[in-house]
């Protein structure tokens, strides 16, 4: 499941789910504030990147590089 490109428009819950490591990136740009937020699984990495105004491709790409 590892070799599933994650983009911005994954949801931040199916991305820890496919890649538990995701938690590490999730955490530093999110905080830990999303993993018992019940949006989690409906909110994507993008809407999770413009909350905190963040650029959501630099997170998607530092969770790419983790399953590598």
């Amino acid at each position: 499941m590892a070799d599933k490109k994650i983009t911005k428009d994954t949801v931040i819950g199916d991305v820890l789910k496919q890649n538990p490591e995701a938690v590490k990136v999730i955490q530093k740009y999110f905080g830990t504030g999303c993993f018992t937020c019940p949006g989690m699984n409906m909110e994507s990495i993008s809407f999770g990147a413009m909350m905190h105004n963040i650029d959501p491709e630099v997170i998607v790409k530092e969770i790419n590089e983790l399953s590598q």
